[in-house]
């Protein structure tokens, strides 16, 4: 696949849009502007990769919408050398925007296909994560917790308390809690254990799965 200027002049206007939806982060508006996002989906959907809204790409998972991929990452105000726990690689276009911050990417995938898709993709396209694994997202990746920042990319009933304890102190999480419809919710862990948490408004995941298959 080639990154044309067609292509960078959509991504140009995927930007302006997302300014006018509230996000403000020049480093994660930057991100979106220099990531190809049409070779995160399946060639054939090329001309939906810089339309705000999420698409499907298999195993009855979608790669999340622009907006949503801004919103989360800019809450998070990721630094460089940040160490993010992912929960969720997908398509590993979040995972890409994350490394062009500079942050340090533990990721992990519960579908085989797409974890299968990502660690060859994701090298092919420049983007290296520290880690890729296969697993279940509700453990996390506890051998290298702590983490200064867990991102959570997929609709959970409930905060998985593994997770909080993966966080360092003073970390911060974002995650979409909820059944139809999510409360973005924001954690910070204050101390061992007292965790401060802030609801930030209502979004839609594709459920987040127990149990590797």
């Amino acid at each position: 696949m080639k990154d044309t200027f067609k292509h960078k002049g959509l991504r140009k206007k995927l930007v302006e849009e997302l300014k006018k939806k509230g996000i403000k982060s020049e480093n994660v508006l930057n991100a979106i502007l220099n990531i190809p996002r049409h070779f995160f989906i399946d060639s054939g959907f090329e001309s939906h990769a810089y339309i705000d809204k999420a698409f499907p790409i298999g195993s009855k998972q979608t790669i999340s919408q622009p907006y949503t991929v801004a919103y989360q990452t800019s809450v998070l105000n990721i630094k460089e050398n940040d160490k993010v726990l992912e929960i969720g690689t997908g398509s590993g276009y979040q995972t890409a925007v994350l490394i062009k911050l500079k942050a340090k990417v533990y990721t992990i995938e519960r579908q085989h296909d797409l974890y299968r898709k990502a660690i060859k993709k994701l090298p092919l396209l420049g983007y290296y994560p520290e880690l890729i694994k296969y697993g279940d997202g509700y453990l996390g990746i506890k051998d290298y917790a702590p983490y200064d920042k867990i991102i959570i990319t997929a609709g959970a009933t409930e905060i998985p308390k593994l997770l909080l304890l993966q966080l360092k102190i003073g970390g911060e999480m974002v995650i979409p809690v909820g059944n139809n419809i999510q409360k973005m919710t924001y954690v910070l862990r204050v101390n061992k254990n007292k965790y401060e948490k802030k609801i930030l408004g209502d979004f839609n995941f594709v459920p987040m799965l127990k149990d590797k298959n």
